[in-house]
This record gives structure tokens, C-alpha cells and sequence, in this order.
């Protein structure tokens, strides 16, 4: 059976270690920075500031990036071991299957917890927000002033993830789009009849945000 990194693994881990490791594995495969972002389903920005922050920051996003170099996630944590002589070699490899535009927009559902990603300095900040799904858009209801409230026009990531980055199962989208606050109070009164349109956490938050999606990217992670 495969080794798999417990929790305190993943927060020891040195992020330098890994990303060599990630640098590495790419430079085997022929593989540029923005083809690794695309079959780990993360824009370019998000997987550089990844492998920055290290794998505690985001261990699902490091599931896929693993699956991306057709590598495991342990090998890719702790860097790879040979097997002693009379056991066997390393388990199953995680493989990416790519998911057609209806097949994402299916598994997102009406409603449910993503994670919004701003394009702010040094990189880019990703907040988990409750949403739900309005005539092709992601909206969801956050403080006017919060951390999860764009600029009005700013381009966004949107993530929902299903992973189970022991087992290096599940499946991941990713929406890139542009921001824009809901300023139409008939507008606001009629998305808070969506489903799982109320916040999940508390506190005042007036400000509906919708998504305008321009681009849905999907990858469903097994083992093979």
C-alpha cells in the first residue's frame, strides 16, 4: 500500500524542497509553468503562489499539481524512496481526466462552498464564500469592505473542489471570470431566493457579488 503523509507531514514540509521537486518533475516532462497551471486546473498566478506558500496552504491544490506531473503525492511531499529489496514498487499514480463545460457546471450544483481568488499583492488572496449559481454566474454575498469583496470589474478565479488528497480522488473546477457588485435592490431580493444563498458565516453582508464566467476548466483525479 502507498504511503500516504499524515497532516503533520504536510506542515513540516519545506516549501523550497517541494517545488524543486515540482521544477524538476515539469523540466522531466517538457512541461512550462502555464501547461502545468492548466492540467492542474489553477490559473499561472495561483500555482506560483502555491509553491510559494508550501502545501499546508492549499493541500488539495497540490493533489492535483501531483496528478498534473503523473507523480504521487507522497513523492512529491517527501521526495521519492525506493522500495527495500522484496517489496514492492510505488502505488497507483494519480491521473487527471479532463471534464467537458456541462460536466463542471453539473458537479458545481445550484449551490455550495468554493473559494474566490483576488488579484491582490504579493499574491493572489483566496477566500472559501458560499455560492450559487444564477443563469451561468457564480454570486455569493459578502461584507461591502470584507476580505471576499473584488473591485467592481476585477478579474477573479473561482474554485470547487471534491478532493480527497489521501487517496488522490475527486475532481476540481476552476472559473476564471470578472467581478461585479449587484447594485439593483429587485436584483439583490431576487438572488437571496437562490438556494444556499445565505452566508454561512456571520455578521452583516449586504454586498451580493456575481462572477461573470468566461472561462471553466475541470479535471476529475483518480488513480491508474
Amino acid at each position: 500500500m502507498e504511503h500516504t503523509p499524515d497532516l503533520e507531514a504536510v506542515r513540516r514540509a519545506d516549501p523550497a524542497a517541494v517545488a524543486r521537486r515540482v521544477a524538476e518533475r515539469r523540466d522531466q516532462l517538457g512541461l512550462t509553468d502555464q501547461m502545468l497551471a492548466y492540467q492542474a486546473a489553477m490559473a499561472p498566478r495561483y500555482l506560483r503562489h502555491l509553491l510559494e506558500a508550501g502545501p499546508g496552504f492549499d493541500p488539495a491544490g497540490f493533489t492535483r499539481i501531483a496528478a498534473a506531473l503523473r507523480t504521487s503525492w507522497p513523492e512529491l511531499l517527501e521526495g521519492r524512496a525506493d522500495a527495500p529489496p522484496g517489496q514492492s514498487g510505488p502505488g497507483p499514480r494519480p491521473l487527471l481526466l479532463h471534464l467537458t463545460e456541462s460536466e463542471c457546471w453539473k458537479l458545481i450544483g445550484t449551490h455550495g462552498v468554493g473559494r474566490i481568488g483576488l488579484p491582490v499583492q504579493p499574491g493572489p488572496a483566496v477566500h472559501p464564500v458560499n455560492y450559487a449559481v444564477d443563469d451561468g454566474a457564480i454570486v455569493y454575498r459578502t461584507a461591502a469592505r470584507g476580505a471576499a469583496a473584488p473591485s467592481d470589474g476585477s478579474p477573479v478565479s473561482f474554485q470547487v473542489d471534491r478532493i480527497d488528497d489521501h487517496l488522490s480522488q475527486g475532481w476540481s473546477v476552476l472559473l476564471l471570470g470578472e467581478a461585479h457588485h449587484v447594485v439593483d435592490p429587485d436584483e439583490e431580493e431576487r438572488l437571496s431566493l437562490l438556494p444556499g444563498a445565505t452566508p454561512w458565516v456571520g455578521g452583516a453582508r449586504p454586498l451580493w457579488v456575481r462572477v461573470r464566467v468566461d472561462e471553466v476548466t475541470g479535471r476529475r483525479i483518480g488513480t491508474g
